[in-house]
């Protein structure tokens, strides 16, 4: 079995400008990694959490030129009056935390004083992602940053369930994981890559790279790549990191019902195995 390992320690109003990474491909089915590295390189950060309980690193994605760099709650999660630094570059920069969401495991950070020419990356559409497309894989993985791996969309929509991390009042009572239906990749990714941008051959943002399987023997499991990992999309990303950085928290829809897998042989889905009172679902009959 497998089991899924977070990857760390180890176009709206609110989310424009600065100097995009886009690249534009003579060929998009022979890609030119060299140019999308050079100009995606740039909008991704390596972050480091330093405070009393230790350190711990992660990956990050500049957004827009105000700052706003995305990456995994889990990755800041809990660092309350740590020192959180982040690395552009070659420069080492201060940033605080705008918001997080545990029930995504995403979250914004802001650079304290960024610089006027910041590059930024653009979001790319998710939902036009197909199985066996090129994708290239950005971050901070075991300290060494500015790396970066390639591989292909190996699967969409793959259900991954981790732990969520939690601090204070940000997780709703009773729910203590995540559950992602994820962009997976065979794009080499490691601890320390949790935040970091999977990008498209245009060197748009599609994924928030967040965990990876990991092999469990004996009741211990190893993380470390084994060619299967995982990605949060860009829309969801997107939708979150709009109301992080508008309100400091991010609200979701939810349908009000609960859900079994289908047992018996025939089509395959889940079905609705009780409805909560007093909600949509129980208001939509």
């Amino acid at each position: 079995g497998f089991a899924a390992s977070q990857l760390a320690p180890g176009g709206a109003p609110a989310i424009t400008g600065g100097n995009s990474t886009q690249v534009v491909q003579a060929d998009p089915s022979n890609p030119n990694w060299t140019a999308v590295a050079a100009a995606a390189s740039k909008a991704v950060v390596a972050i480091d959490v330093v405070g009393q309980g230790g350190a711990s690193q992660g990956s990050g994605v500049v957004i827009d030129a105000a700052g706003h760099i995305v990456t995994n709650n889990h990755v800041v999660s809990g660092s309350g009056d740590a020192r959180l630094t982040v690395l552009l570059g070659n420069v080492s920069y201060e940033a605080t935390v705008v918001g997080t969401d545990p029930s995504t495991d995403l979250a914004v950070i802001k650079l304290t004083n960024p610089p006027s020419d910041l590059a930024t990356m653009n979001f790319g559409d998710a939902k036009a992602l197909k199985v066996g497309d090129p994708v290239m894989a950005i971050g901070n993985p075991l300290g060494l940053a500015d790396t970066v791996t390639t591989g292909i969309v190996s699967a969409l929509n793959r259900p991954v369930t981790t732990e969520a991390v939690t601090s204070g009042a940000n997780m709703a009572q009773g729910s203590n994981v995540v559950v992602t239906a994820a962009i997976q990749t065979n794009a080499a990714i490691n601890p320390g890559n949790s935040g970091g941008a999977l990008v498209n051959t245009a060197g748009e943002l599609v994924g928030i790279t967040s965990s990876i399987a990991s092999l469990s023997s004996g009741g211990n499991s190893q993380a470390g790549n084994i060619g299967i990992g995982f990605a949060i999309g860009a829309d969801q990303v997107q939708y979150v990191a709009e109301q992080l950085i508008a309100n400091g928290v991010a609200q979701h829809p939810q349908l009000g019902v609960t859900a079994r897998d289908v047992g018996q042989t025939g089509q395959q889905g889940a079905v609705v195995a009780s409805v909560v009172p007093d909600t949509g679902a129980a208001r939509a009959g």
